[in-house]
């Protein structure tokens, strides 16, 4: 068990968790709402413990929540990251975390919440975008934002070509604001 260590949520690939990894963030577990991702993979290549959370397998939203709080928590978490985590945490987990979660997000908030940013961005002909870090709060990307940085969006952009370069921010700004967190 790691004092003071960081939970990470992750769904996907994970890789604002290897960006995480690579900047020496002390990882003390990592859980997913989906069972043998990529993310999982990068976690236990560096030892972290490891759990999915299917909802599936629990009664409702609250009861899955309070369970990873709770399996979080066992591995001395402070602080979570949600790193590509598609599921809106509920307050049962916010509770047990008041102002220590945070969220990686594809656009300059408050424009382009929810699971679309980029291909909301796009669709709006915005001239930039980027990518925000926020705290998590009961709301869908609505709390307060720790940190933004812009990214041009051009003609040609595809959603894949855009968020690639919204990745590059993500993974240079989140392990930034979580140092900067964890250091008080």
């Amino acid at each position: 068990m790691r004092p003071d260590g960081v939970g990470v949520l992750v769904s996907g690939t994970g890789t604002n968790l290897q960006a995480l990894i690579d900047a020496g963030i002390p990882i003390a577990a990592v859980a997913s709402n989906v069972a043998d991702v990529p993310a999982l993979e990068r976690a236990e290549a560096v030892g972290a413990p490891t759990r999915s959370f299917p909802l599936a397998e629990y009664p409702d939203r609250d009861a899955r929540d309070e369970a990873i709080a709770e399996w979080l928590e066992s591995y001395g978490v402070d602080l979570v990251v949600c790193a590509g985590y598609m599921h809106l945490l509920r307050l049962t987990f916010l509770s047990r975390f008041p102002d220590r979660v945070v969220n990686v997000h594809p656009a300059l908030l408050p424009a382009f919440p929810g699971a679309h940013a980029v291909e909301d961005a796009l669709a709006a002909g915005v001239a930039e975008t980027g990518a925000t870090v926020h705290l998590v709060d009961d709301g869908v990307d609505t709390g307060r934002i720790l940190r933004q940085e812009a990214v041009p969006v051009f003609p040609q952009d595809t959603p894949a070509t855009l968020h690639e370069r919204i990745q590059l921010v993500e993974h240079r700004l989140l392990p930034e604001v979580v140092k900067e967190l964890l250091a008080g």
